[in-house]
């Protein structure tokens, strides 16, 4: 066996406390003295705290321990591999003009430059090419932001890195395209990856960015991804997140962001397939003006599972949130919502919005939705709410008296449900893409994608609803 590749035989977080000790000259190797000392730092932790459990109050309703107690390789490496990305996946949308960096199995693909400066300044590639070439950018935010506390998986990932994508905006700065992150898992073996991304945006500065989670077979993975964002003043993130993967792979989806004044996000999480998904959304803000819109869809069936938990902190005065997630559940599909705002004592002035809905087309479908307000300032405007239910039998009956059958009508009131989420896409052919695979999906007829997450070789085929949708 060689050394780069590790079959697990222990549990899980046995087998990776004893690889980093055997290999953490190989795991650390052209790290930064500042790297190096995070893994370090975090690898005591994870050896203290171990992976979370259903016993873990944020994880209750999610069943970690079939993850951490399957059979995984680890690559400590990258593999050698003459697989062409572009030949096994292709994501082009008509009218849709991106530029896109790719990932195989948790590396950088290796077709082309491990880093690269675009015409307008933006810096994408590499997060371990990032480490040496940009060391003080690097090194102000990297292990800044995410909160290890109290969760292996953030701490295991940052002690055992291998790589990821790395993005710089400079001050002033407008992305001139949509950047697209590809993210493939394609290999027989079950693998282990773990994958880390930094994103900085200078001061003014713009990025569109959308980021894909797809596996092109059926093998069985788990991915645990962690993602550092950092929004300087006056900056505007707007950043669509697809998740696509087999009924037999598990994602543990971490995203950490800091915002500074007067900037703002927009983040919107669709998942369309996955046995079992984690998101875990922290959004920190940070300087006075800034403004964040998290909002997700989740369309699950079968006995998939997917577990979103969203907090966000105003932590000083005179901001404003908006939070949404929508999701519809078919057979045997679970879900779990944990929304938390907290609004601190000095941090007055605050507008949060928090909402969660959802739709149960079975009796064996379930979901714990959670909605949760902390406030410690008084001059604030705050909500939440969330809805558990069941297809409207009045508006079924509206639209059954118009001649349309009851496969029609509910397909219907589904997609109308999960309109408010898909008009928020403000990039039109991303948009009506969405809004196709959205319909799809409500059909049956969009499973884990034979080449991408947005069909792109497949026949085009277009739905018509020839019905008033703001009727129902």
């Amino acid at each position: 066996m060689e050394k780069d590749t590790l079959q697990q035989t222990l549990p899980l977080d046995d087998m990776l406390i004893g690889q980093y000790r055997q290999y953490k000259d190989l795991i650390s190797k052209n790290d930064t003295p500042h790297v190096r000392q995070l893994r370090q730092n975090a690898f005591k932790k994870f050896e203290k705290e171990r992976f979370p459990t259903s016993n873990d109050e944020q994880w209750r309703h999610t069943d970690v321990e079939a993850l951490t107690g399957d059979s995984y390789i680890n690559e400590l490496q990258p593999p050698d591999s003459e697989k062409n990305i572009e030949e096994m996946f292709r994501c082009d949308v008509h009218n849709f003009d991106t530029e896109s960096y790719s990932m195989l199995n948790g590396w950088h693909s290796g077709n082309g430059e491990s880093l690269k400066t675009l015409p307008e300044g933006i810096v994408i590639g590499s997060i371990r090419a990032a480490m040496g070439a940009y060391p003080e950018i690097f090194e102000k935010h990297y292990g800044q932001i995410a909160e290890s506390e109290g969760n292996g998986f953030i701490q295991i990932n940052t002690a055992m890195m291998q790589d990821g994508v790395f993005i710089w905006v400079p001050d002033g700065v407008k992305s001139a395209k949509t950047l697209q992150i590809i993210k493939i898992i394609n290999k027989e073996e079950q693998l282990f990856v773990q994958s880390r991304n930094l994103i900085v945006l200078g001061k003014n500065s713009e990025l569109s960015l959308m980021h894909c989670d797809d596996s092109v077979d059926q093998h069985a993975s788990l991915v645990n991804t962690v993602t550092e964002i950092f929004v300087d003043e006056a900056a505007h993130l707007e950043m669509y997140k697809l998740q696509n993967l087999n009924d037999q792979s598990a994602l543990i989806n971490s995203t950490f962001v800091r915002q500074l004044a007067n900037s703002t996000i927009k983040t919107n999480t669709l998942t369309f397939n996955c046995g079992l998904i984690r998101n875990n959304i922290h959004v920190r803000l940070d300087g006075q003006g800034s403004h964040a819109d998290v909002l997700g869809l989740y369309l699950m069936d079968k006995e998939q599972h997917i577990d979103n938990q969203i907090r966000i902190d105003h932590n000083v005065a005179n901001c404003t949130s908006n939070e949404l997630f929508k999701g519809i559940l078919d057979e045997a599909a679970s879900a779990v919502f944990n929304g938390y705002i907290y609004v601190a004592r000095d941090a007055q002035k605050t507008n949060a919005y928090q909402n969660n809905n959802n739709i149960l087309l079975t009796p064996t479908a379930t979901i714990n939705t959670m909605p949760f307000l902390e406030i410690y300032a008084d001059d604030v405007k705050c909500s939440h709410g969330a809805t558990v239910g069941q297809l409207d039998q009045e508006a079924m009956f509206y639209i059954r008296s118009r001649g349309i059958s009851a496969a029609n009508a509910r397909l219907l009131l589904m997609y109308a449900f999960a309109a408010d989420i898909i008009n928020q896409i403000s990039i039109e052919p991303l948009r009506q893409r969405i809004d196709d695979m959205v319909k799809k999906r409500l059909r049956g007829e969009l499973s884990v994608c034979e080449k991408c997450v947005l069909h792109c070789g497949a026949p085009e085929k277009e739905y018509h609803f020839d019905i008033d949708l703001s009727q129902l």
